[in-house]
């Protein structure tokens, strides 16, 4: 861990504690607050007494967190290897998951915490350049797939259950279109708790200098997404203006992609207002409303500044989407109510936002959001996609 990351750990854990006595005290005041007025006029004066007390003792509570987590964060900083933090395999999931939560803020304060989006191989940011990508990619082809992951989690989730389901450690999606069609696979690691737009702005600059910086000329990119990774890839397209990327992208697969939004997101804004009502229950609300903005962008499924705007599908490109249930048959009461458990067959379908050919949507029974990671059967049906095309027809021809 490099020295500046193990401050800023330190700093964020300060606040964390800080911020959880400033919670604590803020219920213990709404409890208060309601057992003085049950008392009436008559507790004026205790309650005066009292809130005074409770105050001093937890702004020196929350003073004393964040001094000790500044102090504990310089003292760790004279030890730390120099290694960045996001290249270590063992942090990875937990800096994933903390930039899903907080990574909005974390950019916004110029964090060395906050993950940036960047083209990953074997647990290293690698510089888009031609000679550092001809290194780490052996053998491109011009036909290149590009995978985004989704929220809180990193490239590596790409190899979920892999050993079970191809027998070799690691293998992934990308390794098999490798194999069989001859892509180049691409990973994408970013900051899942930045706004799916902004996400998809840095999406469209990266893939426009990795097609100028490829070894050779890219004639096909395919873009797979993963839940919020889906919503990003529409984002980029959505705002890529006059780049030349877009007209090279023959298909786009969505695996999971909450279109019209996620329930758990919906239920949370709808469960954070209830209790904001109550003083009782308001730092429990103040808790879930600090949740990051691309979380909160998962509640409609947002993919433009503008939230209210009009995002079709890219023109040119074939589109496919992935769906799962964890029920037994589709189209079931309980598949249509449950889904993946994270995002509803409705809206991975995209229903009312655009239409999809029938044959271009594959769902599968007895899945859950995170086997459309990584399952034969998925990559069976991406496979059977890509083949129905002539290898031979160029990008940007219409079906």
């Amino acid at each position: 861990m490099r020295p500046n990351e193990t401050r800023a750990l330190g700093e964020l854990t300060g606040k964390a504690l800080s911020g959880g006595t400033a919670r604590v005290r803020q219920m213990h005041r709404g409890i208060a607050a309601r057992v003085f007025r049950g008392v009436g006029p008559a507790a004026a004066p205790v309650r005066v007494l009292h809130d005074g007390i409770a105050d001093a003792v937890y702004s020196t509570v929350g003073g004393t967190f964040s001094a000790a987590g500044r102090a504990a964060g310089r003292v760790l900083a004279e030890a730390s290897d120099g290694r960045p933090l996001e290249d270590d395999r063992r942090a990875a999931v937990p800096l994933a998951m903390l930039n899903a939560w907080h990574g909005d803020r974390l950019r916004d304060e110029g964090s060395p915490l906050a993950l940036e989006m960047t083209v990953r191989v074997d647990g290293r940011n690698v510089p888009i350049r031609p000679d550092v990508l001809a290194e780490t990619h052996p053998d491109p082809a011009g036909r290149v797939a590009v995978f985004l992951h989704g929220l809180t989690e990193t490239e590596g989730a790409w190899a979920y259950k892999s050993v079970q389901y191809y027998g070799r450690p690691g293998v992934t999606y990308g390794d098999r279109l490798r194999e069989d069609l001859g892509y180049t696979p691409v990973q994408i690691r970013y900051n899942t708790g930045a706004r799916i737009p902004a996400n998809g702005r840095e999406l469209a600059a990266l893939l426009e200098d990795l097609v100028a910086a490829w070894p050779v000329p890219v004639e096909d990119l395919l873009l797979v997404g993963h839940s919020m990774g889906g919503l990003v890839i529409r984002s980029a397209l959505a705002q890529a203006g006059d780049r030349a990327w877009p007209a090279l992208v023959r298909d786009t697969v969505t695996l999971g992609s909450p279109h019209l939004g996620a329930p758990l997101e919906q239920g949370a804004t709808l469960l954070a207002r209830a209790l904001g009502v109550l003083g009782e229950t308001r730092s429990i609300a103040t808790i879930i409303d600090g949740r990051s903005a691309g979380i909160k962008d998962l509640r409609r499924g947002t993919l433009l500044e503008d939230e209210e705007a009009d995002v079709p599908l890219h023109e040119g490109a074939r589109h496919f989407i992935v769906v799962a249930t964890v029920a037994g048959r589709d189209g079931s009461l309980a598949g249509n109510l449950l889904g993946d458990l994270l995002v509803r067959p409705d809206s991975a379908c995209g229903t009312r936002r655009f239409e999809l050919p029938p044959e271009h949507i594959c769902r599968l029974p007895r899945l859950h959001h995170f086997d459309l990671l990584n399952h034969p059967d998925v990559y069976d049906r991406i496979h059977g996609w890509l083949t129905a095309r002539p290898a031979d027809e160029p990008a940007g021809a219409e079906d």
